[in-house]
């Protein structure tokens, strides 16, 4: 099956946060399984990075680069139709990066780990 991390699931993950659910830990864990990490989650890491509220122990690209290959993690670019998507969305959660995950987990038909409750909000399966 395939799975879209959001940007804190794969942080997570990588960083070994007891925050991350169980069921997300054996999902991500379980080698038959496709996991994504979105463009759009490498640009809100390399934004927060820069700007000094989060800090990796590598510089974004190589952190982003060696974890991806180290856990055979796919890349899921942004396509124009994900960001179009994003216009038909209600307006329930304000911040741009989800909307636009959002999108792409509808598009691509492909549930989304994480724990934001508000994405709850929209027509999306969420796995916590």
């Amino acid at each position: 099956m395939k799975y879209l991390f959001d940007t804190h699931s794969f942080l997570w993950w990588n960083l070994g946060d007891a925050q991350l659910s169980k069921k997300a830990q054996e999902i991500i864990a379980d080698g038959g399984n496709e996991i994504y990490l979105s463009a759009v989650s490498a640009w809100e890491i390399s934004i927060k990075a820069a700007k000094g509220r989060l800090v990796l122990p590598e510089e974004p690209m190589q952190y982003i680069s060696n974890r991806m290959n180290l856990h055979r993690f796919q890349a899921l670019p942004i396509e124009i139709s994900h960001a179009v998507k994003v216009y038909e969305l209600p307006n329930h959660h304000a911040d741009p990066f989800d909307r636009l995950l959002i999108a792409q987990s509808q598009l691509e038909s492909v549930p989304l780990i994480t724990k934001d409750d508000l994405i709850n909000l929209y027509d999306v399966e969420t796995i916590w």
